[in-house]
């Protein structure tokens, strides 16, 4: 069976293809087509291998004992192909924990090259071309082994995720937006950053701690619902602003090169950590002023993420996420 591993709170099941298809899930041959026809196997996947059994499940936990599926390697040697699969089924084109987590579970089976090598996300999003590819190498930061994930150049604003719909406002004297459905939940949600770091987001940008809902609010019903209907695709969600759906943050300066975080996924909703949302956050405090480029501190529930900022001619060219994984019994 799968299995789990932890990464600052983000818990993934880890998966061959060939166990997959051992427990009689009909997964194609190649992760292209394994997304191309995701909906034929992807949510029996999610049952058979994250759905708690009854004897271990604690008392008030989700459905589901992970926040998805990571499904490969499809070959032997690099690059090697891989699915992310939310709990709703949906496929994720990136995940910074997921990944540091499936090059843990690589490097347990003797696969990683000590180089490191490149990880190809396959996805069936139509918003973005697929695979998705990160090269990853394996490092040592504060005397800790881990990764360092290569996340590539960020694109900012509502045309970089597909936003539509969204007004024009200004944050720090620069411009950035303001999302109707987030504003009107909470006046102090005025003004979000649009980030894609090969996954689309929407960070919003607050003032005070007071500001940043906490993942048992987030939970809430009548928030629940709202935030849902905003970051997922339709049919679970409005897919406003943005059709395809969008990774939703909150963060809020908390010193130097230190930004403290929350994060609700589409196809997940509230979770404890995220690495790519990490990298968003960083991206969007530098963009406003918060932060200069180098390594700069996101602080979620489950952990902080070290994330580096590359900028040259006054200008974000790379973004570099830090982090480890370890088995869990869970």
């Amino acid at each position: 069976m799968a299995r789990f591993y932890d990464a600052r709170g983000n818990i993934y099941g880890v998966v061959s293809p060939r166990q997959v298809r051992e427990a009689g899930i009909n997964l194609p041959a190649s992760a292209e087509d394994a997304a191309l026809f995701r909906t034929a196997w992807s949510e029996q996947a999610i049952e058979t291998f994250c759905q708690w059994p009854d004897a271990i499940r604690p008392a008030g936990a989700k459905h589901h004992r992970s926040d998805g599926l990571l499904i490969g390697p499809f070959q032997a040697s690099p690059p090697f192909d891989l699915l992310i699969v939310n709990t709703d089924g949906t496929l994720a084109e990136r995940s910074g924990n997921g990944l540091t987590i499936f090059s843990q579970a690589l490097l347990e089976q003797g696969l990683m090259p000590e180089e490191g090598a490149s990880l190809q996300v396959h996805h069936d999003k139509q918003d973005a071309s697929s695979p998705v590819p990160v090269a990853v190498n394996p490092a040592e930061a504060a005397g800790v082994q881990g990764f360092w994930l290569d996340l590539g150049q960020p694109g900012f604003g509502p045309a970089a995720v597909g936003a539509v719909g969204v007004e024009p406002a200004q944050f720090n004297n620069v411009e950035v937006s303001r999302v109707r459905p987030l504003a009107q939940l909470d006046p102090a949600w005025e003004h979000s950053q649009f980030v894609r770091i090969g996954n689309p987001h929407c960070v919003t940008l607050v003032q005070d701690e007071a500001a940043l809902p906490g993942n048992a609010q987030m939970l809430e019903s009548s928030l629940a619902d709202s935030l849902t209907a905003i970051a997922f695709a339709m049919p679970v969600g409005a897919g406003q602003p943005c059709p395809a759906g969008v990774n939703l943050q909150w963060a809020m300066h908390a010193g130097d090169q230190r930004i403290a975080a929350r994060v609700f996924e589409r196809g997940e909703g509230p979770t404890a950590s995220s690495g790519t949302s990490a990298s968003a956050v960083a991206c969007a405090a530098w963009r406003v002023g918060w932060v200069s480029a180098g390594e700069v501190q996101v602080v979620m529930p489950g952990g902080t993420a070290p994330v580096l900022l590359e900028e040259q001619g006054g200008e974000l060219t790379g973004v570099r996420l830090f982090g480890t994984a370890q088995q869990t019994k869970r």
